[in-house]
Order: C-alpha cells, then structure tokens, then sequence
C-alpha cells in the first residue's frame, strides 16, 4: 500500500449518522455529507404528499439522483416523474420543485456546484 504525503488533508468518512442534519417543509428530513464553496452534497428523504417551493438558484446547477420512490419534478411548464435508480440535472436560473406525490418514502441525492447557500430565491410564499 503505498503512503502520500498529504499536508493538506481533509478527508474523512461521513454517513447519516455523523452527517449535520436538519428538517425543512413538512418534515423533509436533510443529511449534508458534504458542503464546500464549489460543491454541496445532501442526502434527503420526503414523506408522502410533500413539496419543495418554487424556486431558483442564480449560479447553481443541480443533480437529483433518486435512491427510493419516485419524484415528480416541475421545472419550469414541464412535469417530469424521475423513478429510482435515475436521475436529473437542473441547471441554474431554472425555476423548479421537487414533490412526492406517491404514497411512499422519497430518498434522493442531491449535489449542488457550486454550493447552493445563498443561492435561492423563493417565488412561491
């Protein structure tokens, strides 16, 4: 096994577990495995009949990979129903929510470049 000399290293193993965690909507649940300027990476879980609000990130595009159900996406006139197993990349300026409207669990990934704090704008109240 070879040995690096990294001065600079930072690497460590996160799981939900160890991961910051916060709720947000109708209790949706957010796990941040990873979080830098130019990249954010978040585990998430919808319950049944939950929904993101409408919105936009000004910089930020986004990658929604599904890992359990099945979303339904709205991006900006179009409905689209991603299954598990499979993915979507919204780019940014692309007003957009996520929604469970299954009568199952919602798990996704979704990663974010670069990191959507400070990037969102509301349109739905």
């Amino acid at each position: 096994m070879a040995t690096f000399d990294r001065p600079f290293m930072t690497e460590k193993i996160i799981d939900k577990q160890t991961a910051e965690h916060y709720l947000w909507g109708n209790n949706c649940n957010s796990w941040v495995l990873a979080d830098t300027v130019g990249l954010s990476v978040k585990q998430e879980s919808m319950p049944s009949g939950t929904r993101e609000k409408l919105h936009f990130h000004t910089n930020a595009q986004q990658f929604f990979f599904i890992l359990k159900g099945s979303a339904t996406f709205y991006l900006e006139e179009d409905k689209i129903i991603v299954a598990k197993q499979k993915g979507i990349l919204i780019q940014p300026k692309t007003k957009h929510y996520i929604s469970n409207e299954t009568t199952e669990q919602l798990d996704f990934l979704v990663i974010s470049q670069p990191t959507t704090n400070n990037d969102r704008t509301t349109i739905e109240q």
